[in-house]
């Protein structure tokens, strides 16, 4: 190695060394005076996320050309950054020399007043970063950073919603099934579901039975394979959250396998998936799911081998959750209104360990191989949880013979159940029996209508129901 390569590879390596921590960073090969928002963009972005560092003095392709006079471009870019960023972002400027050549460290810290604008040109522009691009923000973008900026979140937005508009059926009555106490109408305040104007929160909208939000929605698929093609089977929901994750843990339960092993005294159950792997899957892309995305919705994806649950939004922080050691995550919560009520009804816990309880529930099944372990990826813009099915499904069947377990969901049951102590019963009966909507209601009623199973005799409101099919 002759001595020009010997000082290359030198400053190769105190590059690197400088960036080992940087969580995200351009290259300049120059301070651009006339052209400032060529810069001044990547500031934009980087203090509307997580932070980041700009090199002056690099070119893109990560060659060290140096700086003539760092002095000047350090006076340089304050003066820009109070004639076009609005507000003041929070830097660092800190000289460097690698090897013989000067360049200058621009750290950008993460702000706190977001949106932080490029301002010039005729032009407000928010920017976020984007992999590895500095772009402008959208409109949903734009108002998380608004939220950020004013410490509020979307679940704690006043609606104008009105509660005596709204009943709270399903949440009163899953209430006293979890805790085992009444429920108590001065919880919709304390709760932070409705304002003491009386008008809904958006966490409130979200609990009302009819939830009025819109994008509260669930899209259920029963893939024929490992792969998405024909579907075996799908459902649709929309609405309260409480009502989602009963219909989603229904269709887990009716879409996949429940194997048993014959014992000396009798036989164990061996389940496809972890209950409450799945159960604590679907709380945390329910709670967590960023609800300012309209046009997206939560999926879940049961194929032959794995179930996956995905949700619009990212990691709240903007991180990406396959970089994260699941032990350490943070706590941070979207939606905080949403995720204490779920923990008050036991349906998380409020130190934020789902991530590593689904691990752990998963690990208990029979048949866990290290390579069933779930996994966790994130993007900006969505959360997916992947949770693979246990291989040890020995003697695959029902649990008695009963086709009650194979064709109908456990909520169908408990209608049938339902209707064998009271035919004259009604959907808006069995709705507050039940804690689900009555739209809910009606639809499995319709379902085992077609199924031959059950059948009406008589007008709507007076008439009495048969069970044509005995379970």
């Amino acid at each position: 190695m002759n001595f020009i390569d010997n000082i290359a590879t030198i400053i190769k390596m105190e590059l690197e060394t400088l960036i080992a921590e940087c969580t995200a960073y351009d290259f300049k090969l120059m301070l651009e005076e006339k052209k400032p928002k060529s810069w001044l963009k990547s500031i934009s972005a980087f203090a509307n996320g997580l932070g980041g560092f700009l090199f002056f003095g690099i070119n893109n392709d990560g060659v060290v050309r140096g700086l003539d006079d760092v002095q000047h471009v350090c006076e340089t870019i304050s003066s820009k950054i109070r004639d076009y960023m609005d507000p003041l972002p929070d830097v660092e400027m800190v000289p460097q020399r690698i090897g013989c050549l000067d360049i200058l460290q621009l750290k950008v810290n993460a702000g706190s007043y977001t949106p932080y604008y490029y301002v010039g040109d005729g032009q407000r522009i928010a920017f976020v970063r984007i992999g590895d691009e500095s772009l402008p923000a959208t409109a949903e973008q734009m108002l998380r950073l608004v939220l950020k900026g004013s410490n509020k979140t979307f679940d704690s937005l006043h609606t104008d919603y009105k509660v005596e508009d709204h009943s709270f059926t399903i949440l009163a009555n899953t209430f006293k099934m979890r805790k085992s106490q009444e429920w108590n109408k001065k919880y919709l305040l304390s709760f932070g579901l409705v304002t003491n104007a009386g008008s809904l929160t958006n966490a409130g909208a979200l609990f009302a039975d009819d939830s009025p939000l819109w994008q509260s929605r669930l899209y259920c698929t029963r893939w024929d394979g490992r792969v998405k093609g024909d579907a075996i089977n799908d459902a649709e929901f929309t609405g309260n959250v409480l009502m989602l994750l009963r219909e989603a843990m229904n269709f887990v339960k009716s879409n996949t396998k429940r194997g048993w092993e014959k014992l000396p005294d009798g036989r164990k159950n061996k389940p496809e998936y972890a209950e409450r792997a799945v159960l604590e899957t679907i709380v945390n892309h329910l709670i967590h799911r960023d609800y300012t995305v309209m046009g997206s919705e939560v999926h879940l994806d049961i194929y032959d081998d794995r179930l996956t649950v995905t949700s619009p939004g990212g990691m709240y922080n903007g991180a990406l959750i396959q970089n994260l050691d699941i032990a350490d995550v943070s706590s941070e919560r979207r939606n905080p209104i949403l995720a204490n009520v779920m923990a008050q009804l036991d349906y998380m816990e409020k130190r934020g360990s789902g991530l590593t309880r689904i691990c752990n529930e998963t690990k208990a099944l029979d048949g866990y191989r290290d390579e069933l372990k779930p996994v966790f990826k994130s993007t900006p813009t969505q959360f997916q949880t992947t949770i693979f099915a246990s291989t040890d499904m020995s003697d695959v069947g029902d649990h008695d013979g009963d086709v009650s377990e194979t064709k109908l969901t456990e909520r169908q049951q408990k209608i049938i159940s339902l209707i064998k102590e009271s035919p004259t019963i009604t959907a808006k009966q069995m709705s507050e029996t039940l804690s689900v909507s009555q739209r809910t209601v009606e639809r499995d009623l319709s379902t085992m209508k077609n199924m031959g199973i059950l059948k009406h005799k008589g007008k709507d409101n007076a008439g009495a129901w048969v069970i044509i099919k005995r379970q």
